[in-house]
């Protein structure tokens, strides 16, 4: 049964999970107020904490202490895939004379308790090498180059991944081969880009499995999925230009090892707040636009699957067997989940987390727990413990004068707990269900004995399956018919607006922004002089195409062609018009 550790003020603890939730007995809680970090092996087997005197590493069954290293300033722990390696880190220190502080990332033996090696390892982000889950290599960023080690030799640098100036990269999981994705960050009017390499085939561009290049890129967000066979790339602008969002500028890009790459078309404006793949690599889910959000499954195609319609929420979690999938709202929302049964697309359950800090499953894909830690909120912190099916099995909050700092569930290797079938009546409880009391709205004194009128600023949309339906045509559209029914759908849908304008005095139709522009047919409008200014931005469009791909390579474009690429949007814009025949 997978355990939950506890940290906050009233020291270090490990919890039983499911059925029992009493506090462990066999490990004995460590009463220090500076626990600053807690790891677990990915087996589950080995518990490490900081307790600001020494790192301790035990085994789980019987809390035997294995090591204990005196190092009362590390605050980051992590073992290796294999347990081969703790990884502790403290703050970097330069002496008083300003020269170099000592290394303050170690790499400890967990069988000899012998230091392997040190490194200075000055950001406290990414500060952890990343192994491949064999251990076989392991990797760290280094003054913009990824250094990589062999078998846990780090005297030696096995391989360098040289590139202008990599900013990130994410090793991918599962078996050998592994593949390494880097992110280069755009300089001076150059694209950023993504690309996909094969360790160790680290030669010119050519040796690169895939490439995607993009401009509205501060930061990126790599995601694998587990069969590693393609990255999702969250890439955002800290400030919208525009203006529309507080948050910046979210795209999402989609990457495969075989070289595809596309840009996933979502179908509302504003912020991505989440996107996460299924365990099984071949669908993944967006939580995106302003509120009230939406959500959408998507295929390795990046075709929509299943809408979720919009509500409150900002995150989606998949259970560790990828048949459930949660959306909640947490944060600066009220804590709603959405509990979906993936194979049917039907809602299991709707629970309430309020004031919810942090959500996670229990690695046997029934229970989750929620919680609420200091510091982001510093009153009522506790965790509650439910079962997919909406009922709530245990509650803890702390006494008002402490804090709850941190807590989550022992890991399990895959395969441990079988996937067992959806259930869709709620597991019995003894506590009562935490359903919140809905707050009234405020009614002024005249309204107060009418019937109330519900006024809702959005109404919310429906879910919808957005999978082809069978029977309605046998083979798949091809790209260029496609184009033309979703043209003659915008004509009708035109037709219909400028009727129903036609009693107003503006006339205005929506243009379908999600078709896809490659593949044009040709179209023919009637008019000759538009047929001849269609052809003259397609050339136009085609060429600023070409210059993309030369500054992705790397070329140097002139200024007058970085100020064409700039056009392409109200290009693409006045092809759209016409070809709608606005």
């Amino acid at each position: 049964l997978s355990a939950l550790p506890v940290r906050g003020s009233e020291g270090l603890y490990l919890v039983n999970g499911p059925p029992s939730f009493t506090e462990s007995t066999a490990f004995q809680r460590d009463c220090g107020k500076s626990c600053k970090a807690v790891a677990f092996s990915k087996d589950g087997s080995l518990f490490a904490w900081c307790n600001g005197e020494k790192v301790n590493i035990v085994n789980v069954t019987n809390a035997e202490l294995l090591r204990s290293f005196d190092l009362p300033k590390a605050v980051c722990l992590e073992f290796s895939p294999k347990n081969n390696v703790l990884a502790t880190w403290q703050a970097y220190t330069t002496a008083k004379d300003g020269s170099a502080g000592v290394p303050n990332l170690q790499l400890h033996d967990v069988k000899t308790g012998k230091c392997l090696k040190s490194f200075i390892q000055k950001k406290m982000q990414n500060w952890c090498p990343c192994w491949a889950d064999d251990e076989s290599i392991c990797a760290r960023n280094v003054n913009n180059e990824v250094h990589f080690f062999e078998n846990n030799n780090f005297n030696t640098i096995a391989n360098k991944l040289h590139l202008q100036k990599v900013n990130d990269f994410v090793l991918s999981p599962g078996a050998q081969p592994t593949k390494v994705a880097v992110y280069v960050p755009g300089s001076k009017g150059a694209p950023s880009f993504v690309r996909l390499y094969q360790y160790p085939n680290f030669g010119g561009p050519q040796s690169a499995l895939a490439n995607k290049s993009f401009f509205k890129a501060d930061k990126v967000t790599m995601l694998w999925n587990k069969k590693a066979t393609a990255v999702l790339v969250i890439a955002s602008t800290e400030v919208d230009k525009t203006g529309a969002s507080y948050y910046g500028e979210q795209t999402l890009h989609y990457i495969a090892t075989n070289g595809e790459s596309a840009v996933v078309q979502l179908p509302k404006n504003g912020p991505i707040y989440d996107v996460v793949w299924n365990p099984n690599s071949v669908e993944f889910c967006a939580v995106y636009g302003f509120m009230p959000a939406k959500a959408t499954v998507f295929n390795l195609k990046c075709d929509p699957v299943f809408d979720f319609g919009t509500g409150p929420r900002n995150a989606a979690y998949y259970s560790p067997h990828g048949h459930i999938l949660v959306l909640a709202g947490f944060g600066n929302l009220r804590g709603q989940m959405e509990v979906w049964d993936i194979k049917n697309y039907k809602l299991i359950s709707k629970p309430v987390a309020s004031d919810s800090t942090y959500f996670a499953w229990c690695p046997d894909g029934e229970h989750i727990v929620t919680a609420t830690c200091a510091p982001r909120l510093r009153v009522s912190n506790g965790y509650k413990i439910w079962h997919y099916t909406g009922s709530l099995l245990h509650s803890y909050e702390v006494p008002s004068n402490e804090e709850m700092w941190q807590v989550s569930w022992q890991p399990f290797l895959d395969g441990v707990f079988p996937a067992k079938a959806v259930k869709y009546q709620a597991v019995p409880s003894e506590l009562p269900s935490a359903e919140p009391k809905p707050a009234q709205a405020y009614r002024p004194p005249a309204l107060r004995n009418k019937p109330v009128t519900s006024s809702k600023l959005h109404e919310d949309e429906p879910p919808q399956n957005m999978k082809p339906q069978s029977g309605s045509s046998d083979k798949p559209l091809s790209k260029t018919a496609l184009k033309n029914q979703r043209k003659h759908e915008a004509k009708k849908a035109a037709k219909q607006e400028a009727k129903a304008d036609a009693n107003q005095e503006s006339t205005q139709s929506s243009a379908p922004q999600n078709a896809p522009r490659s593949a044009v047919p040709v179209v023919t409008s009637g008019d000759p002089e538009v047929d001849k200014k269609i052809k003259n931005l397609k050339k136009k469009l085609k060429a600023i195409e070409q210059l993309k791909e030369q500054a992705a390579a790397g070329k140097q474009l002139e200024k007058n062609q970085l100020e064409k690429i700039q056009k392409e949007t109200a290009l693409l814009q006045e092809l759209e018009d016409l070809e709608l025949g606005l």
